[in-house]
């Protein structure tokens, strides 16, 4: 490219200007700038130039005047004689289209240069007016991102002369109508050229430019403006494609005034450094407080402040968004300590605001102009204020850390200073030693100049795919223009023929769209005519997913509101993050409730997930509390003064450049090798003397530490071991990340395969300064450098080959996916969630990992290895390592040398996270399922019962395109029907067509054949039309004939061509066998049977047995086969029809089912009025059947015999119980130690005992006792034992450790202790019993009464003995009292001769506790998935529908939702139903058919009984017995724990109804208490007695159903055997005088002063 190489005469250039332009010129400005000059020397000859010059020296002028002169020229040479006077201005001709096209890479740098090109207008029509020149109408319009609809629909009817917009908005205009307002463009000006040149955005640029070219008689004049460009010659050929470009780059009399501070003497000893003081003033001596501090922030704080007080405009640069947040905050807290300075003033009484892409743009414009007209003193900025935004007169730009390049530093400090002439002055603060470093070597070359080279990427394909799809969406082109059209841009001038054939065999459906529906064809490419036409949708696709800057799947932060009404919400939800997409700036401006009004800034995703309601968070240096998290926004509100968490982002850090690297390694050698002559060095630079102190000490430390400074000719390796005593071996390098991460990578490879060291586990991390391996369980001498010398071939091959494994690799397959359109967005305007995007890209990936040649991958392999990792310059220093340019030393050191430590650190803050999974995760990865094995409990066989026929036939039906919303039309729709369903002959064609267009098919089958889209074939004697991406499919699979004229490209073999057909064939049909798939392609089933097997490993297809009313097995080779995607289509539709046709019922009838279901059968009272019992069920097969549907469920020990089960079995006995456990039918179990003598009681059928089984308490409380340890071995293994026997075993055991044999006692206190603990239990029921007897229960009973024997008169020695130990009848009053403890006396010093051996020493209530036989409960089922599905089982025979609050109140593992996990498995497989069983219990609910329709009969039934419903009408006055009338309903009493009582449980605890007053007498609740009673009348609950009686709520005073209630009330406490109750409260009020009081009195209570008693 030709360079200007001296600068034009002043006068020459001046002259060829029209004399307005020159006289405002010359009037405004002393004289043009070197940059101006030359600039209008190239583009007033017609030349396209490349102005290279630094910030303040006019280039933007220089670029637009002459443009802008042109227009003077041409309306002074077309002026309008008197002859045109009285033209109609409706003859007039139509406005010229645009002719200066103005594209900035920031939407806000367009907008300062609308604003800036005012003043040379204005200036030269008033110039033009005072000459009289006829004066330029030159009109200047901004199309970006951010431009209304509206105002884009009227620059599109109205274009104005000049256009000022940015890549993605020029793009977007060429792919639609307003591509015409372009045709008359003659001038482009691409303004930071630098910032695009070096990126895809770049490429999508210059392919744009290319485009507008073919729309113009001839090609525009380019213009490129830049301040730091390196080399001139690539970005001139960026700029100008085929077409020369004059670079104008004069010699640069920029001054800058750089300063690298450090404000502590020595950066090692920051804990001995005095910090500033908060809220104090340092003095003007500078001298610092005593207060102590370990950190630099402090003293670096202060200074900016400092320096910020002394300067009337700052910007403060940080180099991530975080850090931004942080510096802002401290500087205002402060500032505002310095000053007594408080926040009432609101957020621009702060001295500075923060300012980055994660701020919303009306933020941004906000403090963009407070500090340009002093209303804040300091800006803190990432690189969003780098390029060319007008900020003002800034006076100083502080850098904290230093800049990721040269370049951009020049760029920042740039900002001071920027007017022309000016200085530029920058101080920079490094954080630490190695950094300082890094300052210093910046801060050298930026006086120099010396950039680093930018590399154009070389054809970017998912750039060309893109660019391919809008460029044929607006007319069809010839692919060879098209090539040519693409080669004219700088990064596609050497596509290869063939990468841009498979970019257009990507695009023309070329790879299988069955697999990954985005892979169907965007555009036909006809490839005998060489023509490229658009398919339906091809635009929409461009326009709404088109664009370069991938989506990082941020979060809107939204400014809450509640003023907007729902049209507000959809029309927000219609706008998107980018109005050039979505027509619509509601997102920003204005909103609903739920979507928020004006847009405050955007966070990362892990930030969001992360966050809560209520937290505040700090953005913008603004504090923000958190209102609520939707689906895609932050909604938030101010929370001024509140201190708030900082927010992080991910990505925000860049490495450093190679050639940086090799500037750094340089600077290392030259400065170690003569301090002295670097310390002048070091002061030309702009070190003060603390920063170049501590730099040189840190080269001396390092050198003394390991005897060598690395730098670019010699690498060091460092090794030495960590506190763990694992070895660390680090790599002592300059060149960047782009060169360590695919050397890192590599050598994580060779660590893998010589040591066997997962390089998962963190083995191998790259940083700027090199490399840091961790060898764990490394006994002997580590490896050295041998682990990094690799050839270049070698080291080329292996990071080819790790990066597709790599994250990294994964991140970049999806954002060039989308950059192809193969990731279009669901909802264009709408953030798709960064999840989501990765869980679409990886199902891309694994189809495309299938075709090697997939474009996709390759450009993201090319991408990878060339744009992110610097491999050409890791090649390069492998090759002078080989050649011994670079040499590389090893050194075993006892501690980290000073580089090290600075590597280490950043090794920790890498891998800090690892393993911190949230606690959420780590319980439901606990409670994971295994599918397989789920699989095989729940079966197959019963999903013929689920499916529906109808639902079978229309799913079909739809994906053959038989059913009419799903046939085709067209002749694009029929190329698609021959792809997605296969071969067709006319007639099956016809079928699948609308009817209107059926008589067509033919000849469009023909015209498909015709250009080569679809070709005729025939088998089994029928002829049919295939599509031709199915010819090599039907040659290899079916050895069908393939005509002639079928191209190339699609008779390439595919790997497995029968498993292609195949799985369409069930892609497009329901459930089918085997023989009727071989039958339909025209095969033996044999043949197509192992292929089906094949799919279902890979689990693309299912077997079992689907259709109903079938006989097909299950398994076998005549099961039937299903693809997966289908059978959930036919699944989720049978079953949304199965609960369509379910009504709920109410909750009422909901509890008179639960009582039938568990044998509870309330009846009205006799003709006596005496209430009747509710149970069903007889004799120990009753009991049987009780204990096997309450199977593990914990009840109070006092209720199983009470309450539980009297109420369901008849002639209950305890007899009953006593002999099913001791025949070891059923086991009982302890769950937990109750109040007083009672406790949790679960029986168990012994055969499902480790399914019901609650897992015991942790290991550490059960054996903490050494007793409870001898208990458990004596125990173990041996059976079951009486308690006498195993105490001696004890004894034994105790004595044989040296230990004291323990007495009786202790051994039954430790056994109890482990029947509480649910390791042991008994054969018999009768230490419960024992235990109950105590008194101290839930339920309270009577003493039992003493069993009578005849007495023995006479000579029996054993007689008084006996009536002794067994007592008499009970007596009352005192005396009876005492003869009764006599009694007691006598029978514990003479019954002790009878007791059972071992247990003398008991008192008889011990002993009581100590019967039967003890032994070791077996272990509970450990596997999660069975132990679910088990206990989904028990649920349904218990509760019959399985509700959220049965679960949460039967205590399951993992809750509902794992609980619920396992259930829609169990509704997949059939074997179980979900729908709205039970009103207002929400639609998670599940039973079977059969319990559904035996739960809605109970819908019309008022008392579920045997017998008519006797409930009579409402009630009747006076309060007269009901019971005399025979129409009391029939009630029920139950324990208030019992699984047949739905309260509390799956239904809620209805309220208390409120007095007359109207408000509630009680503060009282009710709940599923140990000792509790519930009395329920069809139904409804109308009592609640609390545990031990004084309280009672009333729930229903209906007469009828009080007087119900009170019976069942009564016959439950005599049941019972409550032996005394008293009542004083009810609903929190005295009873007495109320109709419950009267209807208990009817019952069978008796009045007292204070209340109502009761006595058995």
């Amino acid at each position: 490219m030709p360079e200007q190489a001296v600068v034009p005469d002043a006068e020459a250039v001046l002259a060829r200007f029209s004399e307005p332009t020159r006289a405002w010129f010359t009037g405004a400005f002393e004289a043009p700038t070197a940059a101006q000059l030359g600039a209008w020397d190239a583009v007033s000859s017609g030349q396209n130039a490349l102005v290279v010059a630094p910030t303040g020296s006019g280039k933007t002028l220089s670029a637009f005047l002459w443009a802008l002169d042109g227009f003077v020229r041409e309306d002074g040479a077309e002026a309008v004689g008197e002859d045109d006077a009285g033209q109609d201005p409706a003859d007039a001709a139509p406005r010229p289209a645009t002719r200066v096209l103005y594209v900035s890479p920031l939407k806000a740098l367009g907008v300062d240069v609308e604003r800036n090109l005012r003043s040379p207008l204005i200036g030269i029509t008033q110039t033009a007016a005072r000459l009289g020149v006829p004066a330029p109408d030159v009109r200047v319009g901004v199309r970006s991102g951010d431009t209304p609809a509206a105002e884009r629909r009227r620059l599109a009817q109205d274009p104005p002369e000049v256009l000022i917009t940015t890549p993605e908005s020029l793009y977007l205009m060429l792919t639609s109508k307003a591509r015409s307002t372009l045709a008359g463009v003659d001038t482009v000006i691409v303004d930071e050229v630098h910032a695009v040149a070096g990126t895809k955005r770049g490429a999508h640029l210059a392919v744009s430019l290319e485009r507008l070219d073919e729309l113009l008689d001839r090609p525009a004049q380019r213009i490129g403006l830049s301040a730091t460009v390196e080399p001139a010659e690539e970005v001139a050929r960026f700029l100008g494609g085929v077409q020369p470009v004059t670079v104008v780059r004069p010699a640069s009399t920029k001054r800058w005034d750089l300063t690298v501070t450090v404000p502590v003497p020595d950066m090692t000893d920051l804990a001995g450094t005095p910090a500033p003081s908060e809220g104090t003033d340092p003095g003007p001596d500078g001298a610092l407080t005593d207060a102590p501090g370990g950190s630099i922030w402090p003293h670096v704080e202060h200074r900016i402040v400092d320096l910020v007080a002394a300067h009337r405009s700052t910007i403060v640069f940080a180099n991530s968004r975080r850090q931004a947040e942080r510096l802002t905050d401290r500087l205002n807290e402060i500032w505002a300590g310095r000053h007594d300075a408080d926040d009432a003033a609101g957020p621009v009484s702060d001295v500075a605001r923060a300012h980055h892409g994660s701020v919303s743009k009306d933020q941004r414009a906000l403090v963009e102009e407070a500090l340009k007209t002093g209303r804040i003193r300091c800006v803190v900025a990432t690189s969003s204020l780098e390029l060319g935004i007008d900020m003002g007169a800034v006076d100083l730009v502080v850098q904290v850390s230093s800049p990721p390049s040269v370049a951009s530093g020049l760029q920042r400090v740039g900002r001071a200073g920027h007017q022309v002439g000016e200085s530029s002055t920058g101080v920079f603060f490094p954080q630490h030693r190695a950094d300082l470093v890094d300052t210093a070597v910046v801060a050298e070359r930026m006086r120099a100049g010396l950039i680093e080279p930018l590399r154009v990427p070389a054809h970017p394909l998912d750039v060309l795919a893109q660019q391919t799809v809008a460029a044929v969406a607006v007319e069809d082109l010839d692919d060879q223009a098209w090539l040519d059209t693409v080669r004219r841009s700088a990064p596609f001038s050497s596509l290869p023929a063939s990468a841009y054939e498979s970019v257009l065999d990507l695009l023309a459906g070329r790879y299988p769209s069955d697999e990954f529906a985005e892979l169907r064809p965007r555009v036909l490419w006809d490839r005998e005519n060489g023509v490229l036409a658009a398919r339906p949708g091809a635009q929409r696709l461009a326009v709404t997913s088109g664009g370069t800057i991938p989506d990082r799947g941020l979060f809107g932060v939204f400014l809450a509101t509640d003023g907007a009404g729902p049209s507000d919400a959809a029309d927000d939800e219609s706008a998107g993050r980018d109005g050039a997409r979505s027509g619509n700036r509601g997102a920003d401006t204005a909103g609903s409730a739920r979507s928020g009004g004006r847009r405050v800034g955007e966070l990362d995703e892990e930030m969001v997930y992360e966050s809560r309601v209520g937290d505040v968070i700090l953005l913008g240096a603004t504090s923000w509390q958190i209102v609520e998290i939707t689906a895609d926004r932050v909604l938030v509100l101010p929370a001024y003064g509140q201190p708030g968490k900082l927010p992080f982002w991910r990505g925000d850090a860049a490495g450093r450049p190679a050639q940086l690297g090799e500037a750094v390694g340089r600077f290392r050698r030259e400065t170690d090798a003569d301090p002295a002559a670097a310390r002048e060095r070091l002061e030309a630079a702009g070190l003060d003397a603390w920063a170049a102190d501590n730099l040189l000490a840190y080269l001396r430390e390092q050198r003394e530490a390991v005897g060598l400074v690395p730098s670019e000719q010699a690498l060091v390796v460092e090794r030495f071991t960590d506190e763990l005593g694992d070895w660390r071996v680090v790599l002592h390098s300059p060149f960047g990340m782009g060169v360590h991460a695919p050397w890192a990578l590599a050598v994580g490879a060779r660590l893998q395969q010589r040591y066997g060291i997962e390089t998962s586990s963190g083995a191998a991390m790259a940083a700027d300064d090199g490399i840091v391996l961790r060898l764990p369980y490394m006994d002997a001498e580590p490896p050295g450098a041998e682990l990094f010398e690799f050839t270049a071939e070698e080291l080329e091959q292996i990071v080819t080959e790790e990066v597709g494994d790599s994250a990294l690799f994964a991140a970049r397959f999806r954002e060039n996916a989308a950059r192809s359109l193969l990731l279009p967005r669901r909802s264009p305007g709408k953030r798709t969630p960064l999840w989501q995007q990765r869980q679409r890209s990886a199902q891309l990936l694994d189809v495309a990992r299938k075709h090697p040649s997939f474009p996709v991958i390759l450009e993201t392999v090319r991408e990878v290895l060339q744009d992110v990792y610097d491999l050409p310059a890791l090649t390069d220093v492998a090759g002078h390592i080989a050649g011994r340019r670079i040499r590389i030393a090893e050194v075993t050191t006892a501690a980290p040398s000073p580089f090290a430590q600075s590597l280490l650190f950043g090794y920790v803050a890498q891998f800090i996270y690892e393993g911190d999974s949230p606690l959420a995760e780590r319980r439901a990865a606990a409670l994971s399922l295994d599918p397989g094995l789920l699989s095989d409990l729940l079966g197959a066989d019963r999903l013929r019962e689920l499916l529906d026929a109808d639902v079978i036939a229309a799913v079909e039906a739809q994906a053959q395109r038989l059913a009419p919303d799903r046939r085709v039309s067209g002749l694009e729709g029929l190329a698609d029907l021959l792809r997605i369903v296969g071969p067709l002959s006319v007639d099956e064609a016809a079928r699948r067509t609308v009817e209107q267009e059926a008589g067509q098919v033919a000849d469009r089958l023909a015209e498909l054949e015709r250009t080569a889209r679809a070709f005729r074939v025939r088998w089994g004697g029928v002829e049919r039309y295939a599509a031709v991406e199915d010819a090599a499919r039907l040659r290899d699979a079916l050895g069908a004939p393939i005509p002639h004229g079928v191209p190339a490209a699609f008779l390439e073999p595919v790997d497995d061509p029968l498993a292609d057909l195949v799985s369409r064939y069930a892609r497009t049909h329901g459930p089918f066998t085997a023989g009727e798939a071989a039958a339909a392609l025209g095969l033996g089933a044999a043949v197509v049977l192992p292929v089906l097997q094949r799919l279902a490993a890979e689990r693309r297809v299912s077997t079992g047995a689907f259709r109903p009313g079938g006989d097909a097995p299950a398994a076998g080779p005549d099961a039937e086969w299903c693809e997966t995607s289908v059978l959930q289509r036919i699944r989720r539709r049978s079953l949304a029809a199965l609960r369509a046709e379910v009504e709920p019922v109410d909750q009422a009838a909901y509890a008179r089912f639960l009582a039938d279901w568990q044998h509870l059968r309330p009846r009205p009272a006799d003709r006596e009025g005496e209430h009747r019992s509710p149970a069903t069920l007889e004799g120990v097969d009753g009991v049987a059947v009780v204990l096997d549907q309450l199977a593990g469920t914990p009840l109070p020990a006092s209720a199983w015999e009470s309450l539980v089960l009297p109420a369901r079995v008849r002639d209950y006995a305890p007899g009953m119980l006593d002999e099913l456990l001791s025949t070891g039918e059923y086991v009982w179990s302890a769950t937990a130690a109750g109040t007083g003598d009672d406790g949790w009681i679960a029986l168990h059928p012994a055969d499902t005992i480790d399914l019901t089984l609650r897992p015991p308490q942790a290991e550490a409380e059960t054996a903490a006792s050494g007793l409870r340890a001898l208990v458990l071995q004596a125990l173990d293994g041996t059976g079951a034992w009486f308690f006498g026997p195993l105490c001696d075993r004890v004894a034994a055991q105790a004595q044989a450790e040296g230990g004291t044999a323990p007495t009786p006692a202790e051994v039954l206190a430790a056994l109890w202790e482990l029947v509480w603990a649910g390791r042991v239990g008994n054969d018999t029921f009768a230490p419960v019993r024992g235990l109950l007897s105590g008194g101290r229960t839930a339920h309270k009973t009577a003493a039992r009464t003493p069993r009578v024997r005849t007495a023995r008169l006479g000579g029996a020695r054993g007689g008084l003995a006996a009536r002794g130990a067994h007592g008499a009848a009970p007596a009352r009053g005192r005396s009876s009292l005492r003869a009764a403890r006599r009694s007691g006396a006598a029978g514990l010093r003479s019954g002790a001769a009878d007791a059972p051996p071992g247990t003398a020493s008991l008192t008889p209530a011990e002993r009581a506790r100590a019967a039967g036989r003890w032994s070791l409960l077996p272990e509970a089922e450990q596997d999660p998935t069975v132990r679910a599905h088990a206990t989904a089982e028990v649920l349904l025979d218990r509760c019959g529908v399985i509700t959220r609050g049965a679960v949460v109140a039967e205590d399951v593992p993992g809750g509902f939702a794992a609980q619920y996990r396992l259930l829609t498995r169990m509704e997949e497989a059939g074997q179980v139903r979900r729908g709205h069983f039970v009103d207002r219990l929400g639609g998670a609910q599940f039973s079977t058919g059969a319990v559904v329709d035996r739960l809605r009969g109970f819908q019309h039934d008022v008392d579920a009984t045997d017998s008519p419903s006797t409930s009579g009408p409402a009630p009747r006055a006076g309060g007269a017995s009901a019971s005399a009338s025979g129409s009391v309903p029939a009630a029920l009493a139950l324990a208030a724990t019992d699984p047949a009582n739905p309260y509390g449980a799956a239904l809620d605890w209805p309220d208390v109804p409120a007095g007359a007053d109207g408000v509630t007498p009680t503060g009282h609740r009710p709940g599923r208490k140990a000792g509790a009673i519930v009395v329920l009348c069809e139904g409804h609950l109308v009592l609640y007695l609390e545990r031990g009686g004084r309280t009672l709520l009333c729930f229903d005073e209906t007469p009828d159903r009080l007087e119900a209630a009170a019976a069942a009330l009564v016959w439950a406490l005599r049941r019972a055997r409550t032996d005394r109750l008293a009542l004083e409260k009810a609903n929190g009020a005295g009873i007495l005088g109320t109709p419950l009081a009267e209807a208990l009195l009817r019952a069978g209570f008796y009045s007292s002063p204070s209340g109502l008693r009761f006595r058995a």
